[in-house]
């Protein structure tokens, strides 16, 4: 076999390769949020992705808790923490909440808060009334495909 050709076959098989790559991942991680910013702290050691998709306001006060713990136990430079709300879930994050402070105190900590846009869309539909959210939550369109792109990311996935 010649140079030329071992080159081609080589060429060839890396080209195969490439598009045998799954591209749907990506793609679909671009487009399902493509307004929202994923956490970025570049030092951060740890990733923590919390699921919130209930209106119990023990289980809002449990996920606040369980950020304001790991902030204190790593420190808020060494965790990157997204909370995705969904579904009755998005209710922390009304304007009215009665965990307002808390939650504009651990976005000053740099904690993320998302709203699933889906969720507020089909509130808005079937009231027929704006839902009034906390101006510091990420608005992205689905909370569920959020969680997929941070997990796809290396978050780890907590629903406490």
């Amino acid at each position: 076999m010649t140079l030329a050709r071992i080159t081609h076959s080589v060429a060839a098989a890396f080209a195969a390769a490439l598009l045998a790559l799954p591209a749907a991942p990506a793609a679909a991680q671009s487009n399902a949020n493509a307004n929202a910013p994923l956490v970025d702290q570049p030092f951060a050691e740890h990733h923590l992705a919390l699921q919130l998709s209930d209106n119990d306001s023990k289980k809002q006060a449990l996920t606040l808790s369980v950020a304001y713990n790991l902030l204190k136990h790593y420190g808020p430079d060494r965790i990157a923490i997204e909370v995705v709300t969904f579904g009755p879930g998005i209710d922390l994050l009304r304007a009215g909440s009665a965990h307002r402070a808390e939650v504009d105190s651990l976005i000053s900590q740099g904690v993320q808060f998302d709203v699933c846009m889906n969720t507020v869309e089909t509130i808005e539909r079937e009231t027929g009334k704006p839902v009034d959210l906390n101006p510091r939550a990420v608005k992205v369109q689905a909370g569920v495909a959020q969680i997929l792109a941070l997990t796809e990311k290396g978050f780890t996935l907590v629903r406490p």
